[in-house]
This record gives C-alpha cells, structure tokens and sequence, in this order.
C-alpha cells in the first residue's frame, strides 16, 4: 500500500462535467490510499472578511474552465488495471473540514419547491472544527457530519460530456449522507482506470437536500481504493458498518424507488436462501426506503437493509 496526496487546484480540478475522454491527474495501485483536497462554489458564494478562503479557490475561479453547470471536482484517480465491468471498491476512511465557513442558499426555479423562491438568497454558515458544529446565521448550532456529495467514476465513453449534477450509473452527485468514514461506496467501471473524481463538500445534509444545497464547504478525505474483479455490481451501491445500500435514480421518484428496491432484492437472493418473495417481504419488515436527495433533476432514493436481518441462527 503506497499513500499519496492529490491537491485542489489548476491542473487537478474539472468544474462541471465527467467525460470518460478526461486524462486522470493520478494513476495509483489496487489498495493505495489518497488523500483528496476539494473545494466548493464559484465566486459568487464567497464569504465577507473574516474567515479562511483556501487560495487555491481564487486560482480555480480564474484559471479553470467551467464547461457545464455544475461542481468543482478533484481528480481523475485512475487504479492501474482497472477495465470496464470491474468495480472500485472505495472504503472511506477519514473527512475532515478544509475551512471555516460554508454556504447554503435558494434560488429561484431550483429545490423541492421551485416556484416558492422568488429571489436567490444565500447565508454563511460558520464551522466550528473543534466542536465539530455548524453555526447558522441566528445562532442555531447542527453537528457536522461531512462527506462528499460527488464520487463518481467516468461514465461510459458513449455518452460524451456530460454535467456533474444528475446521478447516474457511474456514481456522480448521489448526495447520500451514508457516505462518511466507515462506509464503502462501490461503483461500477466503464473505462480504462476507472477515473474516481469527487468534491461537493458537505458539511451537514438531510435526506432530501431539499433546497438544492447543504452546508457547501471545503473537505479533504482518505480513501483506500481495490479493484474488484470478483464483483458483478452495475450500479452504485454502498455498506455501512451495520447496513446494505442500494440506490436507484430517476426522474421520476417512484421510479428512483423501484430500481432500488429491485436491487436490494437481487442482493439479498445473491447472499441468502432466500427467494424473492421471501427477499421482498423482509425487506417490507426490515429495511427503510430514504429519499436521498430530490433536487438533481435525477432524484435518488436509497434502500437500507440491516446486514443482522441476512443472518439466519445455527
């Protein structure tokens, strides 16, 4: 295992698109860890005088492109061998805040409810490291749970450019709060390397996102990324310490339900006895359906399944 650092910056960062066309800014081995620095928002989201804004930003805002609406993301990471059917196995292993303030707004046309907004507004959250809590601007203090709201691989070479906003199968914006150090997400390749970017910092977010943003900030994470050969997972899925994640995105949020629900089934049928009427009954008992996040045009839904309810006493 070989550790290495990959920095936000010109030359390290696209804003607003995968393309499976992007040349990776590092090339790693199978079990390497990275620690990644990303970033958050354009120029119009920064904050007043008195906090800490990582220069590398300024120098993002004025030297890299901004090809489609969309999110500042750190990478390509290629995984040397990796080829198309394979998967990346990503444990997440640590997050930490890169700064002291993030940002949280609605807009008009934007958000679970687009037409209520008429007008942007946008307030500044200070972050507390050492109490490990965000302040809002009346003085309501919410404890920090930070991940990355993009991790995403490239997506199949067919589908050209396209924006970070909508989820699909290669990962993206899935803005699942699950997703914090323990957990492993797992996302199926469609290219040569595979080609991990990731950014969307969040400080805190509900299930939902429902007014298109969470607490924006600047995060930096440990990974330790393993191709998996012996894996046959097609869409993202991810674990937690005590649970499965299955996840479906769609237009349509019913839709988004029914993808994952079926996946949840096709996981349980793998990894048990079980048939699936039986898989799908346990699941009405056991697992919960969240509404990941409503507001990236594809909305996520993800099911959670205790592992403890596929384990059957001697």
């Amino acid at each position: 295992m070989k550790q290495h650092r990959l920095a936000a910056d010109v030359g390290s960062v696209h804003w607003g698109w995968f393309d499976a066309a992007l040349a990776p800014v590092l090339t790693i081995e199978s079990g390497d860890r990275v620690t990644v620095e990303t970033v958050s928002g354009g120029v119009s989201n920064l904050p007043g005088a008195g906090y800490h804004v990582p220069p590398e930003l300024h120098r993002i805002h004025a030297g890299v492109e901004r090809r489609m609406p969309g999110h500042i993301l750190t990478g390509p990471i290629a995984v040397r061998g990796a080829q198309p059917g394979d998967v990346l196995e990503i444990r997440i292993l640590d997050i930490r805040l890169r700064q002291d303030w993030g940002y949280t707004y609605v807009r008009p046309l934007a958000g679970a409810l687009p037409n209520d907004f008429a007008a942007f507004e946008q307030m500044i959250v200070r972050l507390d490291r050492e109490r490990n809590v965000g302040v809002l601007p009346w003085g309501t203090e919410l404890p920090l749970r930070p991940f990355f709201g993009v991790m995403g691989v490239a997506p199949p070479p067919a589908w050209g450019m396209i924006s970070t906003i909508q989820p699909r199968a290669h990962g993206g914006n899935l803005d699942n709060k699950q997703l914090v150090p323990g957990s492993t997400l797992y996302l199926p390749v469609h290219v040569e390397g595979g080609r991990l970017s990731l950014g969307d910092g969040h400080g805190v977010q509900g299930d939902g996102e429902v007014c298109t943003t969470a607490i924006e900030t600047a995060l930096e994470g440990t990974l330790e990324i393993v191709l998996r050969k012996d894996l046959d997972i097609r869409y993202p899925q991810a674990e937690t310490p005590t649970h499965v994640i299955t996840m479906g995105m769609d237009p349509d949020l019913d839709d988004a339900a029914q993808a994952a629900l079926r996946r949840m089934i096709d996981y349980v049928v793998a990894h048990s006895t079980l048939s699936r009427a039986q898989a799908f009954m346990l699941m009405s008992l056991a697992a919960d359906v969240h509404v990941t996040q409503l507001v990236n045009e594809h909305k996520g839904i993800h099911v959670m399944l205790p592992k403890s309810a596929l384990v059957v006493p001697d």
